[in-house]
C-alpha cells in the first residue's frame, strides 16, 4: 500500500484529522435513470500533515471527473452570494483600479458580469463546460480549461497577464497545489494583485463546519499554511480578510515577493498570531476535532428518528455539496428525510448522491406541509431562514444541523 504524503512538503500523513467514511462525490447528483446503477464510494478521510499542518484528503479521482462538463454547481442561485460578489468589485474597484481580470474557477459568470457592467476587460477560467457556456450569455469571455502552470504559460504567450487575479473557493479544490500557485505567479503581472478566499480552517474547527469537507476539497487551510505555500512560489500575502462566507472564509491578497509597493498590514500578523494561540501549530488541536463530528451525527439521528416515531414529517431545503457529506456520513435516508428542495433548475429532478433522497422545486414545501424543514445550507441561513417564514404558517418548523442540532422557535 502506497505511504501517504503531504501535498504540500511530502511528509508522511498519519495524523487523523476526521474519518467520515466511504462518500460518493457530493457533486455527482443522479437522474432518474441512474438510480440503479452501481455508485461510486471513496474514502472521505481528512489528515493533517505533522510537519506543516496543512489538512487535507488523498486524491481518488481525476478534477476531470470530478469538475466535468455536467458540473451541477452554479454560483448565481445565492442572492447573498451575488451580493457579496457585487461588494467585492467595488471594493476592488476602488483600491486597486484594475485594468484586466483574470478569474479562476469562473462558474457562471456570477462575479466577472459586474466587471463587465464598469467596462473592465475580464476573462474567466472555468473547466466545466456547461457553466462557462452559462458565463458566455452574460457576456463574460470563458477559457474551458483547468488552471495550472501550463495554462498560465499559454496566457502569457497570448499577451494575458491579469493586473487582478481572484480565485474564489478554487484553492481548496486543487490537488496539485505546487502547480497551481506557480501558475498564479506565472501569469500575475509585475504589479498586479491575487486574491483569494477559501473557508478558514479555524472557523471550520471551532463551529464544527465537518461538512465543508468533501472529496472536492482537497485541502483545507489556516492563514499559516497559505503563506507557507505562497512563500514557496515567491508571492508574499500583504492582506487578509475574515468574512462571513460559507460559514466563515478568509480573502488573502497576495503580490509578487520582488513588488514591495504594497507593504504587509497588520491583520496578517494578528491574525497569524491569533491561529497560533488557538493551537494550529500542536497536532493534539487537530485530534480532537473529531469527536466533535461524532456528536453531531448522533444528535442529527436522535432528531430524525425521534420525529419519525411521532409521526412527524421531515423534508429538507437546499441541495448543496455538504449536505452530501452530512447525511451520507450519518446514514441517512429517505426513512427519515423524505426529500430536499432547491432553487437550482440543475438540481431539480435529480437524487442526492449515496443517500438518494429527491429534489424538487421549492414549491414541493408547501404542497406537502412537513412539520421539520431542516436547513442543509446551514451557511446561508441568514438568506434562506426569513424566505422560508411561510413554513411557520402551518405549524412547521425549521431545523439548523451545524454547528449543532438547533430547532428554530
Amino acid at each position: 500500500m502506497k505511504q501517504r504524503e503531504c501535498r504540500y512538503c511530502k511528509a508522511p500523513l498519519s495524523v487523523s484529522f476526521a474519518d467520515l467514511g466511504m462518500t460518493p462525490l457530493s457533486n455527482a447528483y443522479l437522474k432518474p435513470e441512474e438510480l440503479e446503477r452501481m455508485e461510486p464510494f471513496y474514502p472521505l478521510h481528512a489528515w493533517v500533515c505533522g510537519k506543516c499542518f496543512l489538512v487535507q484528503l488523498e486524491q481518488f479521482e481525476t478534477p476531470d471527473r470530478i469538475f466535468g462538463d455536467d458540473y451541477a454547481y452554479f454560483s448565481s442561485y445565492s442572492d447573498l452570494w451575488l451580493d457579496h460578489a457585487r461588494q467585492y468589485v467595488e471594493m476592488m474597484a476602488k483600491r486597486f483600479a484594475p485594468r484586466f481580470v483574470m478569474e479562476i474557477a469562473s462558474n457562471d459568470g456570477y462575479l466577472l458580469q459586474y466587471f463587465v457592467q464598469r467596462k473592465v476587460p475580464v476573462l474567466g477560467v472555468e473547466p466545466a463546460a456547461n457553466v462557462a457556456a452559462a458565463a458566455e450569455k452574460k457576456g463574460v469571455p470563458s477559457l474551458v480549461k483547468f488552471f495550472g502552470t501550463a495554462t498560465a504559460q499559454e496566457l502569457v504567450a497570448a499577451g494575458k497577464r491579469p493586473d487582478l487575479l481572484v480565485g474564489n473557493n478554487v484553492l481548496a479544490h486543487v490537488p496539485d497545489l505546487h502547480d497551481f500557485v506557480e501558475g498564479m505567479r506565472v501569469v500575475l503581472a509585475p504589479q498586479g494583485v491575487i486574491t483569494m478566499e477559501f473557508p478558514h480552517l479555524l472557523r471550520l474547527m471551532q463551529e464544527n463546519q465537518f461538512d465543508t469537507i468533501y472529496h472536492e476539497h482537497f485541502s483545507y487551510f489556516s492563514l499559516l499554511v497559505v503563506e507557507r505555500v505562497f512563500a514557496a512560489h515567491q508571492l508574499t500575502i500583504f492582506d487578509v480578510e475574515e468574512l462571513t462566507t460559507h460559514g466563515g472564509s478568509l480573502r488573502i491578497f497576495a503580490r509578487h515577493a520582488a513588488h514591495a509597493g504594497l507593504p504587509v498590514t497588520p491583520r496578517v500578523e494578528a491574525l497569524r498570531a491569533r491561529e497560533k494561540q488557538a493551537g494550529l501549530e500542536k497536532l493534539a488541536t487537530y485530534s480532537a476535532f473529531a469527536d466533535q463530528v461524532k456528536a453531531t451525527k448522533r444528535a442529527l439521528l436522535r432528531f430524525l428518528v425521534e420525529a419519525n416515531e411521532s409521526g412527524k414529517k421531515v423534508a429538507a431545503y437546499g441541495a448543496p455539496a455538504k449536505a452530501n457529506t452530512l447525511l451520507n456520513y450519518c446514514g441517512v435516508r429517505r426513512d427519515l428525510l423524505e426529500y430536499t428542495v432547491d432553487r437550482s433548475p440543475q438540481k431539480q429532478g435529480r437524487f442526492l448522491p449515496g443517500t438518494h433522497i429527491p429534489v424538487y422545486a421549492p414549491e414541493k414545501l408547501r404542497e406537502t406541509r412537513p412539520d421539520y424543514v431542516v436547513v442543509l445550507p446551514w451557511n446561508l441561513k441568514d438568506e434562506i431562514v426569513p424566505q422560508l417564514a411561510y413554513v411557520a404558517g402551518w405549524g412547521g418548523k425549521l431545523v439548523l444541523p451545524i454547528p449543532r442540532l438547533k430547532v428554530l422557535e
